[in-house]
């Protein structure tokens, strides 16, 4: 395994924490905004559960991920499969393995992408190959997973719909799987993100689609670990069937939980207006003090750079009281770049404009 790329930066944490007012951390992307009251009182109501939840999610919950993906996929209800996640991070380090690949097999990861797809190959024991074209696959028949990001961690990139009908035409002729992470497809900005599920983009077939979605960043539930995966009703009844064995279950009081938060569009559209809001603050004071921002488009990070190293940037922030994550935590060819996170209090997001020269 690599090494955790956050532990990695607790020399440049450090520097920033001795900053008189405190450090700025924009690393990480965590929420700190309150869990909607809805919620937490749905969880509450749910916490007396002493019998084992279902792996596959309670009728209310699979109701309430198939109406979800209905209404902002385009997905038919009629035919998806849906299967609620401990997170959406443990489904994408598992997939390989909970798919059967192993040694021989390939997984395609894009050039610069979130660390935990090629840390999930790796656990299964396949190879990873780095790629954002087609043409640069050939004909490998070892292909058997490719993961793609729209909105993109940490860019921002926004792949369009040919794009992505692309990818979906090119993996059908090769029976190849194509796991789409989606978690951050309600915060487009400049840009509007398209699900794979999209009718426009999969003809209203979801064979070979897994569509993967988090709840932790549009409705601030990171600490209840609340995902869900949507798709090929075949490829998720099989991802039931082992992690029934497995015991990967959600439990009770987080799926009733989640049941609130998927009815309620609010809570999002109020979380939303809250990071557009940051957003534009760290916008504008990154490209006072000389930052190019480039895609960022859409999702939860400005991708930013200085046309410097990105280890270079992390220590110039740092001495300002600052931590940002580097490029390099994402691919080698993020070496220039830095991600910022939207993820910080107004007051820290205040402080962070203030402390940057221009």
């Amino acid at each position: 395994m690599p090494d955790f790329p956050w532990d990695l930066l607790e020399p440049a944490k450090a520097l920033a924490a001795r900053h008189p007012d405190g450090i700025v951390d924009l690393s990480v992307g965590t929420p700190v905004d309150p869990v909607p009251e809805s919620i937490r009182a749905a969880l509450a109501a749910s916490a007396d559960a002493p019998g084992y939840p279902l792996t596959a999610g309670s009728p209310a919950l699979r109701a309430a991920l198939t109406d979800w993906v209905a209404r902002h996929c385009g997905a038919d209800p009629e035919a998806v499969g849906v299967l609620p996640t401990i997170g959406s991070k443990e489904l994408v380090g598992w997939l390989p393995t909970l798919l059967g690949l192993g040694p021989g097999d390939v997984v395609v990861i894009p050039q610069v992408c979130y660390p935990t797809y090629e840390v999930g190959a790796r656990l299964a024991g396949a190879e990873v190959v780095r790629a954002d074209a087609l043409t640069a696959l050939g004909p490998d028949p070892r292909v058997r997973l490719i993961w793609i990001n729209s909105p993109a961690n940490p860019t921002g990139r926004v792949l369009p719909p040919e794009h992505l009908r692309k990818v979906v035409e090119w993996a059908r002729e090769r029976g190849v799987v194509v796991a789409s992470d989606e978690c951050y497809l309600s915060l487009g900005w400049e840009e509007t993100p398209t699900s794979i599920l999209d009718p426009e983009v999969c003809g209203g077939d979801h064979a070979n689609l897994l569509a993967v979605h988090s709840l932790s960043k549009r409705s601030n539930l990171a600490g209840y670990r609340a995902g869900f995966v949507a798709g090929d009703r075949a490829l998720v009844d099989a991802l039931l069937t082992v992690r029934k064995h497995a015991g990967m279950i959600v439990p009770a009081p987080v799926q009733a939980a989640m049941v609130a938060a998927l009815a309620d569009e609010a809570h999002v559209a109020e979380q939303r207006s809250r990071y557009a809001a940051r957003r534009e603050v760290l916008r504008e004071a990154l490209v006072r003090s000389g930052f190019e921002i480039e895609h960022s488009g859409a999702g939860l990070y400005l991708w930013a750079t200085r046309g410097e190293q990105s280890r270079a940037t992390v220590d110039w922030l740092a001495e300002r009281g600052i931590l940002v994550a580097p490029g390099t935590f994402y691919g080698p060819t993020g070496d220039r770049h830095v991600r910022v996170a939207l993820t910080a209090t107004d007051e820290r997001v205040a402080a962070f404009a203030a402390r940057l020269p221009g």
